[in-house]
């Protein structure tokens, strides 16, 4: 992955500097995809939802409030949030391991929702915002493969106590929508409010991301 300070110049312009505001490998791994230089600034946010907030409007408020509160002077900012939904329940990273099973359990062979919002902040003007939903149908695994993959430590550090690249598990069955949605970050939607906001390095063509797919989990996991 290309990380740059934002100091290079082509013909004397500096190329605007992106910070990806999160500690997650996923979401670095990801945004390196787009080919664009960025350096990672992990903020520091309480990520509890709040009373009778919706699933949506949580994902949405805690993007902006990653991407300001690892704001750096001069920096363009891009930052994330993704939950699972469950009967309309959010259920983000699980606190224990206890907690890792009980999870797996109420998804095992249920379809969910996966919810990311992304936040924009550029160096002057507003932040922009978008929450991409992906139905995710998740496989019958046993309960013995749940044990396993929660011993692993794996889960840990996922909403929904799942990673769809997972191939300890492999828990997904199949999906309707942006896959990389499910891993963390639509590049889809970054893209789209990078131009829209006009940061200008991003290369031209699609985005290797199409919003609305249909996807199945390859023979074997």
């Amino acid at each position: 992955m290309r990380k740059a300070a934002g100091k290079s110049c082509h013909r004397g312009v500096p190329e605007p500097e992106l910070v990806l505001a999160s500690a997650s490998p996923r979401r670095r791994a990801l945004l390196a995809e787009l080919a664009v230089p960025f350096r990672v600034q992990a903020p520091a946010v309480d990520e509890s939802q709040r009373p009778a907030e919706l699933p949506a409007q949580m994902v949405a408020r805690l993007a902006e409030a990653k991407a300001r509160a690892a704001a750096a002077r001069g920096a363009w900012m891009l930052a994330a949030d993704t939950t699972v939904v469950l009967d309309g329940a959010a259920l983000g990273k699980p606190a224990d391991p206890r907690a890792a099973v009980c999870m797996l359990e109420h998804l095992r062979d249920r379809t969910h929702v996966v919810l990311t919002g992304v936040c924009v902040l550029p160096p002057q003007g507003p932040p922009g915002l978008a929450v991409v939903q992906t139905q995710v149908r998740m496989r019958h695994y046993s309960r013995s493969e749940i044990d396993a993959y929660v011993a692993s430590g794996a889960p840990l550090d996922k909403a929904g106590a799942y990673g769809i690249q997972d191939r300890a598990l492999h828990p997904v069955e199949a999906i309707l929508g942006c896959y990389p949605n499910v891993v963390g970050l639509p590049l889809c939607a970054v893209a789209q409010l990078l131009r829209a906001a006009g940061f200008d390095a991003l290369p031209s063509g699609p985005v290797p991301c199409p919003h609305a797919v249909t996807w199945t989990a390859p023979p074997g996991g």
